[in-house]
């Protein structure tokens, strides 16, 4: 796959090296994303603007999975994937494709880990291709972590987030707040928007530092186009705040980032281009 294929295919499995951490990219699945739909106050011209991001179904592939923390013989992750499920594309759903999972937890295999090994699960948010995995009971053995304010507005869940999955995932929720560690070099970084507790996660070790990203960035489109509305977003206006604040931080030396979604460019760099913040994905 030459580089620019990179920007509208699925991701596999990715893994860098932070110091004496070790964090991988563990697929799940995909959904897509009907980008007029996705971004409601974009144009037509927009997308041919940007037409490296689509597929040849004209959608934007967003990659569906978790990643893994390793330091030693500790693991962790963050976020669930989808789980073993998925839907077929509804023509007249106008904002979202095909979606499916499956494939995390063979994926955590070839990575040389088993579910009994993760010790905690740090969520980013109560949505379906985030939770999949952890409300269906694959990591019996560890704690499920989410912002105090996500947990508390567990009630405002997404239509298809079910009172069952919550109730499953309350057996292991723990909640964490802003700048807590939760796993040596992982820290919390709430991002509000996307939903009313998002939260965001900070790696750091050695001299490096990595951004788990969320939903808070769904695209790397969003890197040059933070303030595009996002029709997922329960406070528009917090998002874009949210965006902003992450893409000052991402500018900053010895700073990457990680957008679970962006397809096969999830690990990169923001560089300023004319002074228009581009997304530089690493090889």
């Amino acid at each position: 796959m030459n580089d620019a294929q990179r920007w509208n295919a699925v991701a596999g499995i990715r893994s860098i090296d932070l110091g004496d951490l070790r964090v991988s990219y563990v697929p799940d699945g995909v959904v897509g994303l009907k980008p007029r739909g996705w971004f409601p106050e974009t144009t037509e011209d927009d997308w041919r603007e940007h037409a490296q991001h689509l597929d040849e179904a004209g959608q934007l592939v967003a990659s569906i999975g978790g990643l893994l923390v390793e330091r030693g013989s500790r693991a962790m992750l963050i976020d669930a994937g989808y789980g073993p499920t998925g839907s077929p594309d509804d023509p007249a759903n106008p904002v979202i494709g095909a979606i499916h999972g499956r494939d995390l937890l063979d994926n955590l295999a070839e990575l040389g880990r088993e579910p009994d090994e993760i010790e905690a699960v740090a969520i980013t948010h109560l949505h379906t291709d985030h939770i999949g995995w952890a409300h269906h009971g694959a990591f019996p053995k560890a704690r499920v972590l989410l912002s105090e304010r996500e947990w508390e507005h567990r009630d405002q869940h997404a239509p298809d987030v079910t009172e069952e999955m919550l109730d499953r995932l309350g057996e292991q929720v723990e909640t964490v707040h802003d700048g807590q560690e939760i796993f040596p070099g992982v820290r919390v970084r709430t991002t509000f928007g996307h939903t009313p507790g998002h939260a965001s996660y900070a790696i750091s070790s050695g001299s490096r530092r990595l951004i788990v990203m969320g939903d808070a960035l769904h695209s790397a489109v969003q890197i040059e186009n933070p303030t595009w509305p996002v029709w997922a977003d329960v406070d528009r206006d917090a998002a874009i705040r949210s965006r902003q604040d992450l893409l000052r931080e991402l500018r900053e030396p010895d700073t990457l980032g990680f957008g679970i979604h962006f397809a096969d460019v999830q690990f990169g760099r923001v560089t300023t281009e004319s002074g228009t913040a581009r997304w530089a994905p690493l090889p």
